[in-house]
């Protein structure tokens, strides 16, 4: 854990079971909730890991999620991030284990249940009152990604105009992530 609040820096090969265990046991009950995906909670995640246990510094659990984002693969990597600087390699493991099993079972078992009855009115209910629910939790983790940003006005206004770009026209995004990589070599971001 922490020591006066601030997190502990930790060798990827320690040995922390509490630590694993309290990752475990946070990840695996998030893990039904991630409607949406997994970055849909990331405010209860920084509340948990940042404010409330101290594992990760604001400034790391916001490097995770960049990392994890631009990375290739699935969206869900920041999870093992957050594991590997909480509780090294083992953290890393467990984190990922906890966010994914109980997800990915209830996904399978849903599909297959769904597939066979997508005509009924109640699935059909179901998966349109689901949306907003999906964007709300993505509202909050916009909310606390955020705060960062209200000191860069020049981060403000390219976040603007990639928003209105993507809204309405048909750049690939490709095109954007490269002149937002370009912008940000260049010192402008």
């Amino acid at each position: 854990m922490s020591q006066g609040g601030a997190p502990l820096i930790m060798s990827p090969l320690m040995w922390a079971p509490e630590v694993w265990w309290s990752l475990f046991g946070h990840f695996i009950a998030l893990s039904l909730m991630s409607i949406g995906g997994a970055i849909t909670l990331v405010s209860d995640m920084h509340r948990r890991l940042v404010v409330d246990d101290h594992l990760l510094s604001d400034g790391d659990f916001t490097a995770s999620i960049a990392l994890a984002q631009a990375a290739p693969g699935p969206n869900v990597l920041f999870v093992g991030l957050f594991g590997w600087y909480a509780g090294g390699i083992g953290g890393a493991l467990i984190s990922m284990l906890g966010i994914m099993i109980p997800s990915t079972t209830l996904a399978l078992a849903v599909a297959r249940w769904v597939s066979t009855r997508r005509h009924w009115l109640s699935v059909q209910a179901f998966q349109a009152g689901m949306m907003p629910v999906t964007v709300g939790l993505l509202l909050a983790t916009g909310w606390v990604l955020a705060p960062p940003l209200a000191t860069q006005p020049r981060a403000l206004l390219l976040s603007a105009v990639v928003a209105v770009l993507v809204w309405r026209t048909k750049i690939r995004l490709i095109w954007l992530i490269g002149a937002g990589a370009l912008l940000g070599a260049l010192g402008w971001v």
